[in-house]
């Protein structure tokens, strides 16, 4: 469920069939100026989102110039984002002193057309509160404004907002497809922190009622989610990011099971019903 942060070497660190999440894949390129990726991923969409500085992209020939533009972190200006459909043959030249980059995928064939994101197309949401210790700001790129351009890939930015706090509460789970109540999308985060010695936890209760498990995140962790109930937490200091994959089985629409011994406080929390409208 969790990878520790280490050098990937531009090699996926999520792959395509993942015994874990197989509708997810994830990828974190680091380039220097001039330097290209090139990648190819049959029967997987994928969005490329550069965590910090720039690159040109270009898929199947059409080009997107100077995407990102971020500084030194992810908290130095808003994310970008480019679309690339089903086994497309993208490439990535930093046009930066550096860049990190985040490629991600999820499992779908039908081929569509690349598109860009800029920040003026992302869907900003802002719910939660200070009291309720639940404050967050969520930046989705392939978001409900792009609900008719993709296929069932999600993908977005989530901040805590202040110093401490939790995320992804009430407690919730979409493991399971039984609509018109849950949707099963496979979930694949990436932390941030600042300062970057922060850290925090992923809880993962499989059974309401019953005993979980628990998990140190780091800058740099990757957590993957089959199932479960999954909120997390930052330290008290400090401010923490996360990278969002969200890949559904059937549909792109996500449809969150809230945790029965929980699902009250939906009621008590500041704009959290705007915030699950998005995820479409």
């Amino acid at each position: 469920m969790h990878i520790a942060p280490y050098d990937n070497q531009n090699k996926p660190i999520v792959d395509t069939g993942d015994a874990t999440v197989p509708l997810n894949y994830f990828n974190i390129v680091k380039l220097t100026r001039g330097q290209a990726f090139e990648y190819q991923v049959p029967g997987y969409e994928t969005c490329i989102v550069p965590a910090t500085g720039s690159v040109d992209v270009s898929v199947e020939g059409m080009g997107f110039a100077d995407l990102g533009g971020r500084g030194a972190d992810v908290w130095d200006g808003e994310p970008e984002g480019v679309y690339v459909p089903s086994g497309a043959k993208a490439q990535m030249v930093c046009v930066s002193e550096a860049a990190e980059v985040f490629v991600a995928g999820a499992k779908y064939d039908t081929v569509l057309e690349p598109f860009d994101v800029r920040a003026d197309a992302l869907d900003l949401v802002q719910y939660g509160s200070d009291d309720t210790k639940t404050h967050r700001k969520i930046k989705h790129i392939l978001g409900q404004k792009q609900h008719d351009k993709v296929g069932r890939l999600l993908v977005s930015e989530l901040f805590t907002v202040g110093a401490g706090g939790w995320s992804g509460f009430p407690s919730h789970k979409h493991d399971t497809d039984r609509l018109p109540t849950e949707t099963r999308h496979d979930e694949t985060y990436n932390f941030r922190f600042r300062p970057n010695h922060g850290s925090g936890v992923q809880m993962l209760q499989r059974e309401d009622g019953q005993p979980g498990d628990a998990y140190h995140i780091v800058d740099g962790s990757t957590i993957c989610l089959d199932n479960g109930y999954h909120p997390c937490c930052v330290l008290p200091g400090y401010e923490m990011y996360y990278f969002t994959i969200l890949g559904g089985l059937s549909q792109r629409s996500l449809v969150q099971f809230f945790q029965p011994s929980h699902a009250y406080q939906i009621e008590t929390i500041p704009g959290i019903k705007d915030m699950i409208a998005k995820f479409k």
